[in-house]
């Protein structure tokens, strides 16, 4: 019986199944919280509007009041486009990789450990990364953008999908800033043809930072799902699986609230460095770098800059997408 179940868990229709249910989950519990999500990045990223609300839990709702003031809901939504483009793939993949690595690493209820758990996660977490980066990278941009941030703020426009990808493809063929491209003319010349032979790699800036930070999180998430859940959701004598909707969001509350606790530093980095070709479009910012940036202004609280709607936004998601996510498994006997 072990080995059909094994056999079942890889096939194809198991596995298209598997990757259907985490990607509405995904979509789901980010729309839920979109309005908080485009505010994070705005504070994250530092840009120079919002800077004035970061810190403090009223400062997000005046954020999105005079977010929602000058571009109305849909300002709210800016970026979401891509958002639900990224995180359909990136759900899906991330989900239906834990279901296989978790039947590899995990057979049986005995040879479930925390590191096993922490393991299977992690990977998980970096396979559905590096397949989806460069649709995250365009979501920040998007909702990056704001109107005074624009090169002609009377004439501001949301940014589409498109328009958003061809500037981040553009970017460093002319320099914004021509004095501090002179400044180091050996690393910007370096890095520029680099970004010209491959322009693909303009839409995986910040990638290593992510895949580093990307470890904790995704580690910690379902290390903790599956740990509470094998502690306070035993399984019945007769095997059966009963919904537990409640439980399900408590649970996943309190692992999106760990998993974001570990690894926000990291989240900072890299939005920092998914900007940078804003910033500095003729150079590729590295990590290092960015941390002695992000040191030098704000001291240890720069890494934590938005932490609290960082949790405002996380542990409800976390919650929504951990609860739709068993809902469906039931419903498409998984």
């Amino acid at each position: 019986m072990p080995s059909h179940a094994s056999q079942d868990r890889q096939s194809l229709h198991y596995i298209v199944r598997s990757g259907l249910a985490g990607g509405i989950a995904g979509c789901v519990a980010k729309t839920v919280v979109a309005p908080l999500d485009r505010v994070k990045i705005l504070f994250q990223a530092s840009n120079p509007d919002f800077q004035k609300y970061a810190g403090s839990w009223s400062g997000t709702f005046r954020a999105i009041t005079q977010i929602y003031g000058e571009n109305g809901f849909r300002g709210l939504l800016q970026g979401h486009s891509a958002t639900l483009l990224r995180i359909f793939p990136y759900a899906a993949i991330k989900f239906m990789a834990y279901d296989q690595l978790e039947g590899l690493l995990m057979p049986t209820r005995e040879s479930q450990t925390n590191l096993r758990r922490f393991t299977a996660g992690a990977l998980s977490g970096m396979t559905s990364v590096f397949f989806t980066y460069p649709l995250e990278l365009i979501r920040v941009r998007m909702a990056f953008s704001t109107r005074n941030s624009s090169h002609s703020p009377d004439a501001y426009h949301r940014p589409s999908f498109m328009s958003a990808m061809k500037h981040i493809y553009r970017e460093g063929t002319h320099p914004l800033n021509p004095s501090a491209s002179s400044s180091t003319p050996s690393t910007s010349t370096g890095q520029t043809s680099i970004f010209t032979r491959f322009p693909i790699l303009k839409f995986y800036r910040g990638f290593i930072v992510t895949i580093t930070g990307i470890i904790p999180y995704a580690g910690t998430s379902f290390l903790a799902w599956g740990f509470l859940r094998s502690r306070l959701l035993p399984p019945s004598p007769s095997g059966s699986k009963h919904p537990t909707p409640i439980a399900d969001l408590c649970i996943g509350a309190v692992s999106g609230a760990l998993a974001q606790t570990v690894s926000y530093p990291f989240e900072v980095v890299r939005r920092r460095m998914q900007v940078g070709g804003i910033t500095r479009p003729d150079r590729w910012l590295r990590w290092d770098e960015t941390v002695r940036a992000i040191w030098s202004t704000r001291g240890w609280r720069g890494f934590y800059v938005g932490l609290s709607i960082g949790y405002l936004k996380v542990v409800p998601m976390t919650a929504v997408s951990y609860a739709v996510w068993q809902w469906e498994r039931r419903i498409l006997g998984l």
